[in-house]
C-alpha cells in the first residue's frame, strides 16, 4: 500500500456500532454513445486507462467489506471488464463481485444491490448497520475524501447521503419543448424565471444509504412502469419521493461526470502533473499594458488527413491468415503486404500521420525500425498514435471506411471498432461497403481501405 492509501485506510476508521459493514456499487454497464468510441463507457481509455480502471484506482484508499461492478451484457466486453476487475481485487485484497446491468441505470443499481443483499445474507450482516456506496464509472477521479465525508453522515444516522456542489452558473427555468430535457441548437424556448441558485446543489457520486434504505428505494422503483422509473435520475430522487430524509455533504469538482469529449479532455488535464496551477489573482499590469486592447487568444484548429491502403488476397497455396481492422478472421484467405496486411490499420496510420503532418507509413515503420518487422496492424496503429501525441497533436477521431467483397464485416464491426480505438487512445469508427463487382475489389483480387483523422494541436 503506497503513502496515501495507508494515510486514506488510517483516516477511515470506522465507527463500528454505527457501521459494521460497507459495500461499494460501481456502476459501469453505460453505452457511452455520446462520447463516439464505439465501445461501452467504462472501456474508454482515459490517459491510457479504462474508466472503469480509474475509477477502482481512486477508490483504493476506501475500507471496504465488498466491491460490486455492474458490468454491460456484451460478452466481451463484460470479460475484459470482470478481468480488470478481479485484478483489482487481486491488488488490494478486496472481495470482487461481478454482474451484468439491465437497460436502465435504475435496473443496473438493483442487481447491484442484490448482489450485495446475497453477501450480506451469507455472511450474516446486521443489515441496519450496514453501508451501501453507489458509484458511477463515469466518475473516474472522485476522491476517496468524498466517499469518507458520505459514510461519515451515515455513520451520524442518516439514512440517505449524496455529495453535491454548490451551483456556479445562473439558472433559468424554460418551456422546454422535449420532455426528456434534449435542447436541438435551433431550438428556442421561453423563459418562465430565473432560480436562485443559492439553495441549489449539483448533485455526484458516491452516494450513500442505509442496506434496507435502499432495498426500500430499488422495490419502489421495480414496483413502477418503465417510464415512470426513468423518470428518477437517482436513488436520492427516489428517497425523496418515498419521504427518506436526504442530506448533501461535499462533493470535490474531480468527482465531475464525463458525459461528452470534452469532459475526457478536461479530465484528462486536471490529471497531467505538467498542468500549471491555475491563478487564483490576476498578475499585476501597468497602465499603459492594461490600457492596450488585448488580443483574442488563439484557438486551436483541427488538422485533417486522409489515408488510403491497399492489399491484395494472397495465393491461396501461402495458408495465410486474414487480419483485417485488429481481428483474426478464421477460415477467411489472408492478405498479401507489410506486416499482417491489416489495410484498415494501416489506412488508419497514414490518416493519423497526414494529419500531424509527419509524413506517412513508409517514413516511420521501414527498414530503420527492424523492431517492427512483421508487427501486427494494432502494434502499428498504436506507434503511429504514440508518435502523432509525441509530436504535440490530441487525436481527435479515426474513421475508416473498408472496401471488400469478403470477410463478412458487419456482425464483428462493434468489436473491430473496440479494438482500433483502445490501440489508437480515441475513437474509430468503421464502416464496410463493396463496389458492386466493379474494380479489383469488386473481383475478389483484395480490399481497399480509406481512413480520415483529426489531429488538434495546441490542447496540451
Amino acid at each position: 500500500m503506497n503513502d496515501s492509501r495507508r494515510v486514506a485506510a488510517v483516516n477511515d476508521e470506522r465507527p463500528v456500532a454505527a457501521l459494521q459493514h460497507r459495500a461499494l456499487i460501481v456502476v459501469a454497464a453505460g453505452e457511452g454513445r455520446r462520447l463516439g468510441y464505439g465501445m461501452p463507457k467504462a472501456l474508454i481509455p482515459l490517459r491510457g486507462r479504462p474508466l472503469l480502471a480509474r475509477a477502482l484506482e481512486s477508490a483504493e484508499g476506501l475500507v471496504c467489506d465488498l466491491l460490486v461492478v455492474v458490468l454491460p451484457a456484451e460478452p466481451s466486453a463484460r470479460a475484459e471488464l470482470a478481468a480488470l476487475a478481479q485484478a483489482h481485487g487481486e491488488r488490494t485484497g478486496q472481495s470482487i463481485v461481478a454482474v451484468s446491468g439491465g437497460s436502465t441505470r435504475a435496473e443496473s443499481v438493483h442487481r447491484g444491490l442484490r448482489a450485495v443483499t446475497e453477501h450480506a445474507h451469507t455472511h450474516r450482516w446486521a443489515q441496519e448497520s450496514a453501508a451501501v456506496l453507489i458509484h458511477d464509472a463515469a466518475r473516474p477521479l472522485a476522491p476517496v475524501t468524498v466517499s469518507q465525508r458520505v459514510l461519515g453522515a451515515l455513520a451520524d444516522g442518516a439514512e440517505a447521503v449524496v455529495p453535491a456542489l454548490p451551483v456556479a452558473d445562473t439558472i433559468k427555468q424554460v418551456v422546454s419543448g422535449d420532455e426528456r430535457g434534449l435542447v436541438e441548437p435551433e431550438a428556442v424556448e421561453p423563459i418562465l424565471t430565473t432560480v436562485p441558485r443559492a439553495d441549489l446543489r449539483a448533485v455526484q457520486t458516491p452516494q450513500g444509504y442505509r442496506l434496507p434504505t435502499l432495498a426500500r428505494i430499488c422495490t419502489h422503483l421495480e414496483g413502477m412502469d418503465a417510464a415512470a422509473a426513468e423518470s428518477f435520475t437517482d436513488e436520492a430522487m427516489v428517497a425523496e419521493h418515498l419521504g427518506i430524509p436526504a442530506v448533501c455533504v461535499s462533493g470535490d469538482p474531480l468527482a465531475a461526470k464525463i458525459t461528452g469529449p470534452s469532459d475526457l479532455i478536461t479530465l484528462g488535464a486536471l490529471m497531467d502533473a505538467d498542468t500549471p496551477p491555475v491563478e487564483t489573482t490576476p498578475p499585476q499590469q501597468s497602465p499603459q499594458r492594461s490600457s492596450q486592447r488585448q488580443e483574442a487568444p488563439h484557438l486551436p484548429l483541427p488538422q485533417v488527413g486522409i489515408g488510403h491502403d491497399v492489399h491484395a488476397f494472397a495465393d491461396e497455396a501461402e495458408a495465410r491468415p486474414l487480419y483485417l481492422a485488429g481481428l483474426f478472421w478464421p477460415d477467411e484467405r489472408g492478405l498479401s503486404g507489410h506486416s499482417d496486411g491489416d489495410a484498415v490499420a494501416h489506412a488508419a496510420c497514414d490518416a493519423l500521420f497526414s494529419a500531424a503532418g509527419i509524413g506517412d507509413l513508409g517514413v516511420h515503420f521501414g527498414t530503420d525500425r527492424p523492431e517492427l518487422a512483421g508487427a501486427s496492424g494494432v502494434t502499428l496503429l498504436a506507434e503511429a498514435a504514440r508518435l502523432v501525441r509525441e509530436s504535440g497533436g490530441t487525436i481527435g477521431s479515426i474513421t475508416v471506411q473498408l472496401v471488400a467483397n469478403r470477410p463478412k464485416f458487419g456482425p464483428r464491426r462493434e468489436e473491430a471498432q473496440r479494438v482500433l480505438t483502445q490501440a489508437a487512445g480515441a475513437p474509430v469508427s468503421l464502416s464496410a461497403t463493396t463496389s458492386d463487382g466493379l474494380g479489383f475489389t469488386g473481383r475478389g483480387e483484395g480490399v481497399l481501405a480509406t481512413a480520415v483523422a483529426v489531429v488538434v494541436r495546441g490542447l496540451g
